[in-house]
């Protein structure tokens, strides 16, 4: 009797310890949806509007990666998660993937208990002054007040430029990048300072947008990526694949109006991004047309860098850094074979 009690425990133990290690991939597919942490007021990356349809970057990125796991972008559940509990929420699985123009550190990477899958958005430090104020340089921000958003890497950026420059300033800081741009546009400072792409999308969002600009100089590296808990290398392949199949297919000529006439291409690099051969996609747990689900259904790097940030867009920017290696950028991915 004792033997037959030691064994059905022994079973529970193991069911448990089964469902406690089921990997996401597996979870998520049960669930129906992938769980996307984003900032949710990002213009360009990651925002609803008045429907409650979201747009951006970081929106389109958890887009990609439904697509690839259920061939079909509109399966994903966007989770606005704040700097400060980002990943708690990420560790403890609120989220399946962060997507939340989230700078990729040492610190982060090594002890936050999350996997960096690689640049999503080459970014850089910078700031935006009125216009009124005179200023054309940073280097003329000597005794300025800035505005600051707490528990990011802004703090630590300005603190060593302005000490690399025997500048001083006066910090005004805040917990969100909401308050931050009410006070900067408000006159509480006179200087705004967050990540390039950042100052770019709360400019459309200020009174007067025209009567700012964002000064040339670019104080650090940001390089913007998504990430995933640390410990499942199935789904951490999945996340990264899925981005450089992104940069891929731009680099390839295959997007979202010519990927069912790409099919037929014998390029053999074409042939194995779309599945058409060696079935790659099999290897992580997905289809061999993962990547052609992801193309068709949201485009390639290029397409979704256009739609939601490109010159055409209220931001305005230019590829610069994030333009393809072949085209003067630094946007370059392993190839898929």
């Amino acid at each position: 009797m004792k033997g037959a009690k030691l064994i059905a425990v022994m079973a529970i133990l193991v069911l448990a310890a089964t469902a406690a290690h089921a990997g996401i991939l597996e979870n998520v597919k049960k669930a129906g949806e992938i769980k996307v942490g984003v900032s949710g007021k990002v213009p360009g990356f990651s925002v609803p509007d008045q429907n409650g349809v979201w747009s951006g970057m970081d929106v389109d990125f958890g887009r990609a990666v439904a697509a690839a796991v259920f061939n079909d972008p509109g399966k994903v559940k966007f989770v606005p998660v704040t700097t400060s509990e980002r990943f708690t929420a990420l560790q403890t699985g609120e989220i399946d993937i962060l997507s939340r123009n989230t700078t990729w550190t040492f610190q982060r990477d090594a002890k936050q208990g999350i996997d960096f899958c690689g640049i999503l958005f080459y970014d850089g430090q910078g700031f935006m002054v009125n216009k009124k104020l005179g200023v054309k340089s940073a280097k003329e921000l000597d005794g300025a007040s800035i505005c600051i958003q707490i528990g990011t890497t802004t703090e630590l950026n300005v603190s060593d430029y302005f000490a690399a420059n025997k500048m001083s300033y006066k910090p005004v800081v805040f917990e969100s990048a909401d308050e931050s741009t009410v006070m900067y546009d408000t006159g509480r400072c006179d200087v705004y300072t967050t990540d390039a792409s950042g100052l770019a999308a709360r400019r459309t969002t200020l009174s007067k947008p025209a009567d700012h600009i964002i000064l040339a100089e670019v104080i650090s590296k940001e390089p913007l990526g998504p990430a995933v808990r640390h410990g499942d290398q199935q789904w951490g392949d999945i996340v990264r694949w899925t981005l450089f199949a992104l940069i891929n297919a731009e680099e390839l000529g295959v997007t979202s109006e010519n990927v069912d006439e790409m099919m037929k291409s014998t390029n053999p690099s074409i042939k194995r991004l779309l599945g058409v051969e060696d079935n790659l996609g099999e290897q992580m747990g997905l289809t061999s047309d993962w990547v052609y689900r992801i193309v068709k259904h949201v485009g390639n790097y290029g397409e979704i860098y256009d739609r939601n940030v490109g010159p055409d867009t209220p931001l305005g920017l230019e590829r610069g850094p994030n333009a393809l290696w072949t085209q003067g950028g630094l946007m370059y991915a392993p190839p898929v074979r």
